[in-house]
């Protein structure tokens, strides 16, 4: 999370966010949208609105003054914090209607002196910071606020104390809602203040909205992709290929001095070229200084990207608590075992949060310039930035695979590159030096020891 951005983090919050969201378990959550995305579809659409409407607080809870309770159902507090992150209050919704839960929500709000409080549900993705400032605001000279859904629901309620009879009698799930609400919010005295209208998506028609959404995100976070190569030729223009098509996104080949066409292929496929000395980490970190955009793709040559792979980089990046992350390995290739190890790839990468670069590692720009970029060593730059990641949030796997050159297997086999690749991670956390690594690694791959570990390729030929 960044830092405060205040000097007020010893002052507790008075205001507070209760956000209804259930664990995206398939076939248990948006099951009226199943007919239309299926029950991995629909559970994946919980998923990513519950990141959406959670974002929304973030310049808030940024600053320290307000807190956020997830009310959550279908799952486990742990099971929520591991996929939110820790720094929200979990507190199971418990039973009877939304009318008992939203009674139970305020009132733990207040008993615990908070000031303001709003609730809010997932279903209404366009909810932004603007919104919950609105909110707040309306609650400084009105007892209630609503958020109008255009269904005749409400989106957002805000309160400034507990009033439990505010929920009593609600044809909750009709489209009497909202009146009814406004009814006995004027039976009981309470000044009311609305939020402009929005839609929410509780059937298949109402997909277009969040399909808005994901183009109003395509259109506003522009995408740097960051392509270092050396005599990558053969695989270069399809590596380059997948990235055509991808909305708002620029690509950027760094590369470090190939004797190949490499650079023909690049701007051929009108990517923007630099040269520098051979090195991964110095061509990244180049190639990273002139990018423009506000998320950071670090691919390597032969890597090919899967579809939408920009989509789910912008989705995964929406939660605060997530860092970085990649993509799942495949590998090219016929050769026995190579699934195996794939397999075993994947659930490091996911158990361990400890992608390769060959994964398809991205992240914000503004993450890697905290960060001070790669280490600019022989090996093993992408290993040492990773575990340097994994020190400041999650990293996330998308479960799509891109397809990696399975050359070093092809060329050494399956087993002793595996063994060669641990035992190089073994030595390098035992504190060799990652010049001895580098030459020892080339060396394995029948090249000469005294060959600069600089000009190293920069395809799936590493650890």
């Amino acid at each position: 999370m960044p830092k405060p951005l205040t000097d007020d983090s010893d002052r507790l919050p008075c205001q507070g966010a209760i956000v209804f969201t259930r664990y995206p378990q398939p076939g248990q959550t948006k099951t009226r949208l199943i007919p239309a995305l299926g029950a991995a579809g629909a559970a994946e659409l919980q998923w990513q609105m519950t990141e959406q409407t959670l974002a929304s607080f973030l310049p808030l809870l940024e600053r320290k003054t307000l807190q956020v309770d997830v009310c959550y159902t279908g799952g486990t507090r742990r099971q929520m914090q591991r996929w939110l992150g820790e720094n929200f209050t979990y507190r199971s919704q418990g039973t009877g209607d939304l009318g008992a839960r939203l009674t139970r929500a305020f009132d733990s709000a207040f008993d615990r002196g908070l000031e303001r409080a709003i609730a809010v549900g997932i279903d209404c993705p366009t909810i932004d910071p603007s919104t919950v400032d609105k909110a707040f605001e309306a609650l400084e000279n009105c007892d209630l606020v609503l958020g109008p859904a255009v269904d005749g629901g409400y989106y957002l309620i805000g309160l400034r104390r507990a009033v439990p009879k505010l929920f009593a009698g609600i044809d909750w799930g009709g489209d009497r809602v909202l009146a009814q609400t406004v009814a006995a919010a004027e039976s009981l005295g309470l000044s009311i203040a609305y939020l402009a209208p929005q839609a929410d998506i509780d059937r298949p028609e109402d997909l277009a909205v969040w399909e808005g959404v994901l183009d109003e995100r395509d259109r506003t976070q522009k995408i740097s992709a960051v392509v270092p190569v050396l005599n990558e030729a053969p695989r270069l223009k399809q590596t380059l290929a997948r990235l055509e098509g991808a909305c708002n996104l620029e690509t950027i080949v760094v590369d470090g001095g190939s004797s190949d066409n490499s650079v023909a292929i690049a701007r051929a496929a009108g990517a923007q070229v630099l040269s520098t000395a051979p090195g991964r980490a110095g061509q990244m970190n180049a190639g990273a200084k002139v990018a423009t955009g506000d998320i950071l793709l670090f691919l390597h040559g032969d890597t090919q990207l899967p579809s939408e792979f920009d989509r789910a980089i912008r989705q995964y990046l929406v939660n605060p608590q997530t860092i970085a992350g990649a993509f799942e390995l495949n590998i090219e290739g016929n050769l026995r075992g190579l699934d195996t190890i794939a397999s075993g790839t994947n659930w490091r990468s996911r158990r361990l949060q400890m992608p390769y670069g060959d994964q398809g590692l991205f992240l914000r720009t503004a993450t890697f310039e905290q960060m001070g970029g790669f280490r600019e060593m022989p090996l093993m730059e992408d290993f040492e930035f990773v575990r340097q990641l994994k020190r400041h949030g999650r990293i996330a796997i998308v479960p799509a695979a891109v397809l990696v050159s399975g050359r070093r297997w092809q060329k050494l086999g399956v087993w002793r590159t595996t063994l060669t690749n641990g035992a190089i991670v073994i030595a390098y956390l035992l504190g060799c030096p990652p010049q001895w690594l580098a030459r020892w690694y080339w060396g394995s791959d029948g090249r000469s020891n005294s060959r600069s570990p600089q000009a190293q390729p920069t395809g799936n030929d590493e650890p």
